[in-house]
């Protein structure tokens, strides 16, 4: 076995123990068992568990940052119909039968306290997805402060879902953010 694929066995395992079960309940023992990987090797690719968890921190934006970006591509070229498909890729996620919220929201619930590499990832994040909706309300003729608003909504949503195991919850907010865009482009400038 590579090194490379031990690795992306050891991640693919600890992404989806961690997810179901959460970052603290998951020993090494048990991410040794789960991924087919030697505790030796494990542990020479990854010393700590921290080293873990930032990796799948890492695969986890990755993955949010491509996903985000193609269903926000698929809206077409009309500035507010991007903006909306936020919310629907928020939907087709919460939809998902191994929904379980939103990876960083969790982790910080459970390292961010004690772990400040942690918190600093999710930290990172969090501003680079308000920073692409930036981008989106610059590209729908929005105000500044419509990005924030934005993005807290669809922040809320994917804690709600995840409490309430309702995707009808991105529908919701869908709607709330089509009244928050219409607001703020017809508002007349101050």
């Amino acid at each position: 076995m590579t090194e490379e694929t031990a690795r992306e066995q050891i991640l693919a395992a600890a992404e989806g123990l961690y997810y179901r079960k959460g970052y603290a309940a998951v020993g090494m023992d048990e991410l040794r068992a789960a991924s087919g990987v030697s505790l030796r090797r494990l542990y020479s690719l990854f010393p700590a568990k921290t080293d873990i968890v930032k990796a799948v921190l890492d695969r986890k934006h990755a993955e949010w940052e491509s996903g985000l970006t193609d269903a926000v591509a698929g809206a077409g070229a009309d500035p507010r119909d991007r903006l909306l498909a936020v919310y629907g890729y928020l939907e087709d996620w919460f939809c998902a039968d191994d929904f379980r919220g939103c990876a960083f929201i969790n982790a910080f619930g459970e390292l961010g306290g004690t772990n400040p590499e942690v918190a600093e990832i999710v930290r990172a994040h969090k501003a680079s997805f308000q920073a692409y909706m930036a981008d989106l309300v610059v590209d729908a003729g929005a105000p500044a402060s419509l990005a924030a608003q934005l993005s807290i909504l669809a922040e809320g949503a994917q804690s709600t879902a995840a409490i309430s195991g309702d995707s009808r919850v991105a529908a919701q907010a869908r709607a709330a953010a089509d009244v928050l865009i219409s607001a703020a482009v017809t508002a007349p400038a101050l």
